[in-house]
């Protein structure tokens, strides 16, 4: 199991950003402190073809730049294509055990999960970390399963305390602290950031939010 930062775990798509374009929110996102960014490019909207390359190419030269891992979401082969540092995948794309063939050992590989049984075929499967929800009631994403809370967040940290989580689903600066006090190791934001007016700003007030946390527990 790979190091991780998933303290403030950002994913947004090039149809998230509601203010300005889909860069500058992640330029902003990552001057604001994010520790992880994933590109979620998928969805009635999202960008096809060379439109998706070049979009995905750009999203990981900020990364670079800010020296933050750029994971890519269920697309494993645009993954490989332009040597992102990871992938994260759902219960209904390709295996865990599958992306962790195709990426090798070197890369990062998420797993979202629901429930003790699936971290566990996670952690089997080579997962450097996993993400649980939806936490809260969220918009971003239509197919999104129902609220679980943050119950099974505690149980599964209780079993695999080396495991890093990362809570999911409608969290803000204003929520997320029984998410880290559940024992999920950092927060996944879309909407809380992609949509706010000021990300930077945004982004900022979270991380502050998770170390004052930390700290505190």
């Amino acid at each position: 199991m790979k190091d991780v930062d998933v303290r403030v775990y950002f994913i947004m798509g090039s149809f998230n950003a509601a203010y300005g374009e889909p860069l500058e929110v992640l330029e902003q996102a990552l001057r604001g402190g994010i520790t992880c960014f994933q590109l979620r490019e998928k969805g009635p909207n999202a960008l096809q073809g060379d439109e998706k390359l070049a979009f995905a190419k750009s999203c990981q030269q900020l990364c670079q730049a800010f020296g933050v891992p750029f994971i890519v979401n269920d697309d494993v082969e645009l993954a490989c294509r332009i040597d992102a540092d990871g992938v994260h995948v759902g219960q209904d794309d390709l295996s865990a055990a599958e992306v962790r063939r195709q990426i090798g050992e070197d890369k990062l590989l998420g797993v979202s999960v629901h429930s003790i049984e699936e971290a566990t075929a996670a952690l089997a499967a080579g997962a450097d970390y996993i993400g649980m929800g939806p936490v809260y009631q969220t918009g971003s994403k239509p197919d999104a399963k129902p609220v679980a809370g943050t119950s099974r967040i505690s149980e599964v940290a209780a079993l695999f305390p080396e495991l890093p989580i990362v809570g999911i689903g409608g969290i803000t600066a204003a929520n997320l602290d029984s998410v880290i006090k559940s024992g999920a190791d950092g927060v996944s934001i879309i909407s809380a950031i992609a949509g706010a007016g000021n990300p930077e700003k945004t982004a900022r007030s979270i991380v502050k939010a998770v170390q004052y946390i930390g700290v505190n527990l």
